[in-house]
C-alpha cells in the first residue's frame, strides 16, 4: 500500500479499530500525526496517544480510542483536505462541523489547532480534517 496520505491512514486506523471495539491502535509516528492525536485529545476525542517502538523498530504512536457507554466517542472521522486536492480556509471561512458540535483540524502558521481555536487566534489555514 502507497503511503500518499499518511494522516488518511492514520484517520482510518482509528476508524477501523473503533468498528473493531479495540481499546488501541497503533500509526507510524510522525509530527503531524501527533499534533492532530494533540487536539483529538484535548477536545476529548480520545484518551490519549504514546511514542512506542515496534518490533521491526520502527517508531510508532499508540492512540488509546475512547468509549462512552461502549459506543466510540468518535463518530465521525473525515479527511477534508486531501494530497489531491487541498482544502484551505481563512479564518473567517473555516467550517464549522455540525453546528459547533464537532471540530474541524486546521494546520495554521502557528500550529495544529482546532477550528474554534484557529478563529480566536484569527488565523487560517489548510483543513485536515473534521471529527463529529
Amino acid at each position: 500500500m502507497s503511503m500518499n496520505d499518511p494522516l488518511g491512514d492514520m484517520l482510518t486506523r482509528i476508524r477501523n479499530a473503533q468498528m473493531r471495539g479495540k481499546s488501541t491502535v497503533r500509526t507510524p509516528a510522525s509530527k503531524l500525526r501527533a499534533w492532530v492525536l494533540d487536539v483529538l485529545k484535548a477536545e476529548g476525542y480520545i484518551r490519549g496517544y504514546e511514542p512506542v517502538t515496534s518490533a521491526a523498530g520502527h517508531d510508532e504512536l499508540e492512540i488509546s480510542l475512547k468509549y462512552f457507554e461502549g459506543t466510540p466517542v468518535i463518530r465521525e472521522l473525515a479527511r477534508v483536505s486531501k494530497p489531491g486536492r487541498r482544502v484551505y480556509a481563512g479564518a473567517k471561512e473555516i467550517p464549522q462541523v455540525r453546528n459547533g458540535l464537532g471540530v474541524s483540524i486546521v494546520s495554521t502558521p502557528k500550529g495544529v489547532m482546532s477550528d474554534a481555536a484557529a478563529r480566536n487566534a484569527n488565523v487560517g489555514g489548510e483543513v485536515l480534517c473534521t471529527v463529529f
